[in-house]
């Protein structure tokens, strides 16, 4: 599979070229930035597959960790709410020892139900009423996303192997983000070849009907044919494939209309031309959660 994938990248980084040159009228410097980017995402997530389950582990916990403070950063907070914030970054490892020792059912509790009751009550104990509903919500989405959302990748990475099939964690994990990147990059291809009619075009305007067709459409094909990864007969790696870009695009679109809210175009600038870490991990923040539940619910 890192041959197939690594192939692909090939191919895009010649498509990329390729369109260079014979559309030199056209700006493409988004895309190619984009491809060089996942060259470097696949480097890091193959790493994180190669390695021992607590290894991968610290790896998505940082991961989560870095998301978190990027969107942080981007925050209108109050001093009423740095104690608060402690009480997120020390959720995030929390949530992952869960993982780490595969207690299931506090894993998928502990955020959505304990750090949900808790952080408003310790806001309200910093005794500032002023603008405490938009600290309280703004801070409770982030790590519903952030913490909660991709920690599924970790846990789906621990995964034991099928009882009825070679596929394990590790293939499941490959096969989730390789198809919620590839729909990513396959949109933006067909949106910027094809492109005429915007789906949301005061949240971002480079999405388009013909980029989200074309990008489902050939992430659904890709997944039929890397359904070795999985249990999944071709049917269902069709569908599941389907549900995994599509979440991935709700993902991108949600984020997206996060940096409008805040005025910026990316969440930060670690990955060099373009943006931060959430830019390019946003679409898992939504396929994640609804790939592992599937996958639990049918498989486990």
């Amino acid at each position: 599979m890192a041959l197939v994938i690594s192939g692909l990248l090939v191919v895009a980084s010649s498509v990329v070229e390729a369109l260079r040159r014979a559309k030199p009228d056209r700006d493409f410097r988004e895309l190619a930035a984009r491809v060089r980017a996942w060259w470097v995402m696949a480097a890091i997530f193959f790493a994180a597959l190669a390695v021992s389950n607590r290894l991968a582990l610290i790896f998505f916990g940082l991961l989560s960790f870095w998301a978190m403070k990027e969107y942080i950063t981007l925050l209108n907070t109050r001093p009423a709410d740095h104690r608060a914030l402690v009480w997120v970054f020390l959720a995030i490892p929390i949530q992952y020892y869960w993982i780490a020792i595969g207690w299931y059912g506090m894993f998928i509790i502990f955020i959505p139900v304990y750090m949900f009751l808790w952080l408003p009550f310790r806001l309200v104990l910093a005794g500032e009423t002023a603008g405490f509903m938009s600290s309280a919500s703004q801070i409770q989405w982030g790590l519903m996303a952030f913490g909660f959302g991709l920690s599924h990748l970790a846990y789906l990475k621990a995964m034991p192997p099928l009882a009825r099939s070679a596929a394990d964690g590790r293939g499941l994990l490959l096969f989730l983000v390789f198809i919620a990147e590839i729909s990513d990059v396959m949109q933006y291809i067909w949106g910027k070849l094809m492109g005429r009619h915007k789906i949301l075009p005061r949240v971002s305007p480079n999405k388009t009907w013909e980029g989200f067709a074309g990008g489902i459409a050939t992430a659904t094909l890709v997944g039929v044919l890397a359904r070795f990864l999985t249990p999944f007969s071709p049917a269902e790696a069709a569908l599941v494939s389907f549900l995994i870009a599509a979440a991935g695009f709700c993902g991108g679109a949600v984020m997206s209309a996060v940096k409008r809210d805040f005025g910026v175009k990316d969440f930060g600038a670690i990955i060099p031309g373009h943006g931060g870490m959430l830019d390019r991990v946003d679409s898992l923040c939504y396929a994640a959660p609804v790939f592992f539940h599937y996958v639990r619910y049918f498989y486990y």
